[in-house]
């Protein structure tokens, strides 16, 4: 987009002072849901609506030259109000090294992988829309989702040849709508600084691509206030993304992902919440995506968690539970979209699961059986 035509200011030895885009970096996305599980929750409603589930304002693109970012702001349906969403604030400049391009900068970031290129990343990753208000399993690696725009990040990144990207970050605690500086009523502040890493290869071949990388960081995290006993934390994922035209106006494309964790609780353990000091979390992802013109889409993933069982970690309870202490859970996901235009898209997925928290019947000790949070979801989604 940098043959987009701006609005300049000069000074008067003729140094450029500013360089605005002619178009409006902002814009803005809606989405409009309808959740129905195969049991409802007790004491609770089912056939949930959500209007919006979720709407955000954003802003993108180029700020300065070689200056840019991607900042969302979202009001989500469960908070009931606006927060700052996921964003990545960048410098990026190009060279050459050893002959080849060389493109290079620095990210400023709220979620680690939010900064990554391929959609099998956990910022990224499919499914790109669910249910706000459908059970989902107790157990996630931490780098799913657990520091989202409560950590700040900055890093280095390069892509050279367009073949090999590479990146090294450091995050610390930011938390938002929380003491600032932490202090002994903070929870999940990180001690010093999670180191971050990605390394992937990229080839675009005749008629399709792929991408191999490896992820992962390490966080050493305080439970409660900001002394004392950590619990630390050692993701490490592997990716593998696929794209290929089928026909002239069609495209498959497959994303996976593995992460494995390793956990060692002090803290936790400590207070009475964990079992056991230690423990490994493993968590594993496909899909497959077809299109047709562009417009009508088929996709199928399966999803599987586990791990080490704890019965303080993860208590019987009513729902969210394990009766057996065990965090396993796993199942399929279908969706078919539609897109009549580019930036509108309206979606049914079906969430089927095999085993939930641990079981695939009476999981939770209440009666509860994983087939009972099978969930139908429709949705509207639209851009502009």
């Amino acid at each position: 987009m940098t043959g987009i035509e701006t609005i300049q200011a000069q000074s008067d030895s003729d140094n450029t002072t500013l360089s605005l885009r002619k178009i409006s970096p902002v814009s803005a996305m809606i989405q409009m849901a309808y959740t129905y599980k195969s049991k409802a929750e007790p004491t609770t409603q089912n056939g949930n609506a959500s209007f919006p589930q979720q709407l955000s304002l954003f802003l993108g693109g180029e700020i300065t030259p070689k200056i840019g970012g991607f900042v969302q702001v979202t009001y989500a349906d469960q908070d009931g109000g606006f927060g700052l969403d996921n964003s990545d604030l960048r410098y990026a400049n190009q060279t050459e090294l050893a002959d080849q391009d060389l493109i290079y900068g620095v990210t400023i970031n709220n979620n680690p992988t939010v900064q990554d290129l391929w959609n099998s990343t956990p910022a990224w990753g499919f499914p790109y829309a669910s249910s706000s208000t459908a059970p989902t399993p107790a157990a996630a690696t931490l780098i799913e989702g657990g520091l989202a725009q409560n950590v700040a990040g900055l890093g280095l990144y390069s892509l050279w040849d367009n073949l090999l990207y590479t990146e090294i970050s450091v995050y610390r605690s930011a938390q938002q709508g929380a003491p600032n500086p932490p202090d002994n009523t903070s929870e999940g502040v990180i001690s010093s600084l999670a180191p971050y890493w990605r390394l992937a290869l990229q080839k675009q071949f005749d008629d399709y691509y792929v991408e191999l990388g490896t992820y992962g960081m390490h966080t050493n995290e305080y439970l409660n206030g900001t002394q004392g006993l950590t619990d630390k934390y050692t993701d490490i994922g592997f990716d593998l993304n696929v794209e290929k035209p089928v026909g002239d106006d069609n495209m498959f494309t497959a994303h996976t992902s593995w992460i494995h964790e390793n956990r060692n609780l002090d803290a936790t353990f400590n207070s009475g919440g964990a079992a056991n000091k230690s423990g490994n979390l493993n968590s594993f992802k496909i899909v497959g995506n077809y299109y047709l013109h562009s417009q009508i889409g088929f996709s199928l993933g399966y999803f599987l968690v586990n791990g080490d069982a704890d019965n303080a970690l993860y208590p019987a309870e009513s729902v969210s539970g394990s009766i057996n202490g065990k965090p396993d859970s796993g199942g399929y996901i279908l969706e078919l979209d539609y897109l009549p235009w580019l930036n509108t898209k309206f979606g049914v997925q079906y969430v089927a699961y095999n085993k939930f928290n641990g079981s695939s019947s009476n999981y939770d000790g209440s009666g509860r059986n994983a087939s009972d949070n099978n969930t139908l979801y429709l949705s509207g989604w639209m851009a502009f």
